[in-house]
């Protein structure tokens, strides 16, 4: 076998590899959209998402004293 001739089978290899994934992602792709409309029904069976719960605003003085030391860290550090 020639340079060329294993040039070109890999060449053919690359192709086939490559229209396998292609083909795999379209029947994949083709797969989810059935199952979106197959279990489309039974969406409404689902409890529906609680909204998140909003960070509590204490304003202690603790913390607020430990973002002054940790600003002050981060400043000393890029001062250096």
């Amino acid at each position: 076998m020639n340079y060329g001739e294993l040039m070109v089978g890999g060449l053919k290899l690359m192709v086939f590899g490559m229209g396998m994934v292609y083909v795999f992602l379209v029947v994949m792709i083709g797969a989810m959209k059935v199952m979106e409309v197959v279990l489309r029904p039974f969406a409404t069976l689902l409890d529906p998402p609680k909204p998140a719960a909003a960070p509590k605003k204490s304003g202690s003085s603790e913390e607020a004293k430990l973002a002054a030391i940790a600003a002050a860290a981060v400043a000393r550090m890029l001062r250096k």
